[in-house]
């Protein structure tokens, strides 16, 4: 039978039967309540007109209106005769209250009266006692009949109630498990219903559907294993170290490379917790150190190991596998992948590209410091006197020579920071003192434009641990590329105030600004804005940002294209410049 005929069955059997209850309760409430309006209207009214026409009778000496209130009810009463026996005791009170009437000192007639309505009273009380009983009847025909058809709703519900659910929650819940485990792969996994419902054909239909997902994975499991294998020979054959683990560290699988830095077998990695094998391996454990430990992570560094016969660098990559499983949303994490990049290469060359630079640069100071004392030479009036022509050319020599000069220094500068041998003499320096070297070096360029440099120095500073040398290059440097980039007779701000537990160096220009776009790049090496004629090497602010950083501050800029830029940095404030 099918599942919809079953609920249609059901449900209407139990809704016929709850109109039949419905119908007979409400049948016997009726005749309940036509018994008992039988009793209240005839009945009970008799009597009460009795009891009045024996209070009347009593008065009918003494007060003249009591025959009116007697005759009242008297009347009342022939009107409601019900019962056999009424009428003719009722007759028998309107005669002998009419003899009454005549003869008012006759106590007889009073006796005889009395008689007659107590024969009323009795028989009424005796109807009311009948009626009682018939009412008490048909109360216990309702409990009975009532307590049967409620007691087979019961029944009726309590069936549907076991069966019904079962009958439609059971073939689901083996359809889910049976389909929980073709999700597992299990593609044996069939579901057997008898039934002709709609389980049956569901059945039916997922068991073709189960057959035909066997024989596909089936057919595929050749290409699968293919695919396979071509994926661990492309991993053993990757020049960088590859590693690949699951999502509880254990080791899927690990390529020769890999092998060959860390001097394990393959037998000793596949297959273990990780940091099972670093327990043993140096190197692994400074591998995976991010990863066991991933609230530690720090910066990545460079690694050095001995590789190819030589020290090699290696860079750490580490790759989270994450999927959406077919049918579900969310992403599930699977494992990771970690990749060592051999940068030994690059490194070797960025090596000869700081010694080259170090080593140019370095030749360079010697000849260009002769050719200025060769100028200081010419411009000595000891020496001879120079026509206008001759001064102009060695001005220009001067100002070519302090440009390569500067340029050299720059890039020893970049040499010894990239080589690390740049030394920091990091101690309480004076801030007035910095401010002052900026401004003295940049005055006389500024005075050739007009323009004014406008100094606030917060009062509560007075010193900043840092290394002064290498701070008044920065400021000087900011200070140089505001002068060269302001419009003549502007002003540039210098201010220096405290910010929290440092101290912020501050460069406002009122020149051209830079463009959005350029804003992040501006420390960058050798970049220079787009379009600018002024000349310049792009290495100045980048030097700044290593020398800033390399004692802990920070440097940044703000600018609004064609309103100006500020340019600032921020280092440890030194409240009363003691040593540390």
């Amino acid at each position: 039978m099918r599942i919809k005929t079953k609920l249609n069955i059901g449900v209407g059997l139990l809704f016929i039967m709850i109109i039949v209850l419905s119908v007979l309760s409400a049948w016997y409430i009726n005749q309940l309540k036509r018994d008992t309006n039988n009793i209240l209207v005839a009945n009970y009214n008799t009597l009460e007109y009795s009891r009045n026409m024996l209070l009347a009778l009593e008065e009918v000496n003494s007060d003249p209106l009591a025959f009116g209130v007697f005759e009242k009810y008297l009347d009342k009463q022939r009107e409601n005769v019900t019962e056999p026996g009424e009428r003719e005791a009722t007759e028998e009170v309107v005669i002998h209250f009419s003899a009454l009437k005549k003869d008012l000192q006759n106590t007889s007639l009073k006796s005889s009266i009395r008689k007659d309505i107590a024969e009323l009273m009795q028989l009424n009380m005796a109807a009311i006692q009948h009626k009682s009983s018939i009412a008490d009847e048909t109360a216990k025909d309702a409990i009975t009949v009532i307590s049967i058809v409620g007691t087979l709703c019961f029944l009726m519900a309590f069936i549907l109630m076991v069966n019904l659910p079962s009958n439609i929650a059971d073939p689901i819940r083996i359809l889910t498990a049976s389909i929980k485990q073709i999700a597992n792969q299990n593609y044996k996994e069939r579901v057997h219903f008898k039934s002709n419902s709609e389980f049956g054909e569901l059945a039916r239909s997922f068991n073709t559907m189960a057959e035909k997902i066997h024989e596909y994975s089936e057919s595929k499991l050749e290409k699968i294993l293919k695919g396979k294998k071509r994926i661990e020979t492309l991993i053993d054959n990757m020049q960088d170290p590859v590693i690949g683990i699951d999502e509880n560290k254990k080791v899927l699988f690990v390529n020769d490379e890999a092998l060959s830095i860390t001097g394990l077998k393959k037998e000793d990695f596949v297959g273990k917790l990780i940091q099972d094998v670093a327990v043993t391996n140096d190197l692994v454990r400074n591998i995976i150190k991010d990863i066991i430990h991933p609230n530690a992570k720090t910066e990545s560094e460079l690694m050095k190991i001995y590789a190819d016969g030589k020290e090699s660098y290696f860079e750490k990559d580490v790759i989270d596998i994450n999927i959406v499983p077919t049918g579900e949303e969310e992403s599930q994490f699977i494992g990771q992948v970690i990749m060592l990049h051999n940068i030994t290469p690059f490194k070797e060359l960025d090596l000869a590209k700081t010694n080259f630079i170090g080593t140019v640069s370095h030749e360079f100071k010697t000849p260009i410091s002769s050719i200025k004392m060769g100028l200081q030479l010419l411009e000595n009036d000891k020496v001879g006197n120079l026509n206008e022509d001759q001064k102009n050319l060695v001005n220009g020599i001067k100002d070519d020579t302090n440009r390569l000069l500067k340029i050299t220094g720059e890039l020893l500068n970049i040499a010894q920071l990239e080589s690390g041998s740049i030394k920091l003499n990091i101690k309480p320096s004076e801030i007035s003192k910095i401010v002052e070297y900026a401004i003295d070096a940049n005055r006389a360029a500024a005075d050739q434009k007009q323009i004014k440099f406008l100094v606030n120095i917060s009062p509560e500073v007075h010193y900043v641990l840092a290394d002064s040398e290498k701070t008044a290059w920065v400021l000087n440097n900011l200070l140089s590329n505001a002068v060269r980039y302001s419009y003549e007779n502007s002003d540039i701000a210098i201010e220096v105030k405290k910010l929290d537990d440092k101290v912020m160096f501050s460069v406002t220009d009122t020149g051209q600004g830079i463009e959005p776009q350029y804003v992040l790049k501006v420390f960058d090496r050798y970049f220079r804005i787009p379009g600018t004629k002024k000349e310049g090497t792009g290495l100045g602010l980048s030097i700044s940002k290593e020398f800033i950083e390399s004692q802990g501050g920070n440097i940044f800029v703000k600018s609004e294209y064609g309103a100006g830029s500020t340019f600032s940095f921020l280092l440890k404030e030194n409240e009363k410049g003691e040593s540390i």
